[in-house]
């Protein structure tokens, strides 16, 4: 039994609730379902996953209605932490206050990806010195459905270089100035302190750093001091070295914990608990199989309690099971993760593809609006 297990190895073990069993509506269910995070979705049943420093040593799968039960059979440390999670889990996520935009986030949302560097590998040739035309880009994507446009001036692709903090602010700032009027939400993707602080300045609302926090001092405090909401992105290395035979003890367990850590860092330096939104870092030191395991158990990380955010559109997963398709061709592949998300209950999705995306999210939403009407 997964509580005698833990008992036997005490303090060092840990658990981990997963919400899974999705079923179409509560209806007719009272007492035997969960609603995911405030949103659409209903879950049955919860996959409970027992560690320690070794990796997975047992796990089972509880109904919703004997969850509370197998709570009270666990001993402490673990109960009060099962409980938090699980508390953490059906609490609904407040809605992002971006300028003039209210970002709901009891359903998916679709963040768009404008790059406006001269390297990006997708879709960013020829932005960097044009922010008039990467402006007018920002305000399509609006058009086509992206609730919030993700604006970044360096690439942090695997292989990339990391690229002065005035030549990112260069790129940057023209974009979010021409912008900060137009009604549009607007999200700044960086990891330097200097570079957060002249975007907010210019206009920013929301700061996507794929370090975390981790790249200088600067880029924590800019953030402590700011009232802005903040992504915490997992990554393993740095985009030179991070693809060179990353490993992991338990991939999806790992970046839960790692994004645990971070949270606390980040609260410890006086950013609003409230304000973080989490991303478990698809394709930032991770193999294949790595970002396999964490797309399969992404609602795992509905446990942190905070707003959870997928970037997968176009990565080179999509070409490593696709026949290397390359970039251009990973639409099909794209829509599919980004979907992937939204049954696991994710927040934010950012893509390239804001149209298309943005269109099945509409057909999904529909799927669910029919399902959660009563007959």
């Amino acid at each position: 039994m997964i509580s005698a297990e833990i008992a036997r190895r005490g303090r060092s073990a840990k658990i981990y609730l997963r919400p899974t069993g999705f079923v179409d509506a509560p209806f007719g269910y009272d007492g035997q379902t969960m609603r995911l995070a405030g949103g659409l979705i209903w879950f049955a049943m919860v996959e409970a996953i027992a560690a320690d420093a070794s990796g997975r040593f047992d796990s089972a799968l509880i109904p919703v209605e004997r969850v509370e039960d197998f709570v009270a059979s666990l001993p402490e440390p673990q109960a009060s932490m099962a409980r938090l999670q699980l508390d953490r889990i059906v609490a609904p996520r407040a809605a992002l206050t971006l300028g003039a935009r209210t970002v709901r986030l009891d359903q998916p949302q679709v963040m768009g990806i404008l790059n406006v560097t001269p390297d990006s590998f997708s879709d960013g040739k020829g932005l960097a010195a044009d922010p008039a035309e990467a402006a007018a880009r920002a305000v399509g994507m609006a058009e086509a459905g992206a609730a919030i446009i993700d604006i970044g001036g360096e690439s942090t692709r695997p292989g990339a270089k990391t690229v002065w903090e005035g030549d990112e602010i260069a790129r940057v700032v023209p974009v979010l100035e021409r912008l900060r009027h137009a009604g549009v939400a607007l999200s700044l993707d960086t990891r330097k302190g200097a570079v957060m602080a002249a975007g907010l300045a210019a206009g920013a609302h929301l700061i996507n750093d794929v370090a975390a926090l981790t790249w200088d001092d600067e880029a924590l405090r800019v953030a402590a001091a700011s009232t802005c909401p903040v992504v915490l992105m997992h990554f393993q290395g740095n985009p030179t070295t991070m693809q060179q035979d990353p490993r992991y003890r338990d991939a999806l367990l790992d970046v839960y914990d790692w994004l645990e850590q971070r949270i606390a860092a980040a609260v410890a330096a006086g950013v609003a608990r409230e304000r973080i939104i989490v991303d478990p870092g698809i394709g930032f030191g991770k193999s294949l199989r790595h970002n396999l395991a964490i797309l399969n158990g992404l609602a795992l990380y509905h446990g942190l309690g905070l707003p959870i955010l997928l970037g997968a559109s176009r990565k080179r997963t999509i070409g490593a099971l696709s026949n290397e398709a390359p970039v251009e061709q990973r639409l099909g592949g794209s829509i599919t993760l980004a979907m992937t998300g939204a049954r696991a209950g994710v927040q934010l999705l950012r893509v390239h593809d804001v149209f298309e995306t943005a269109q099945a999210i509409r057909v999904w939403r529909g799927l669910r609006d029919e399902a959660l009407t009563p007959g």
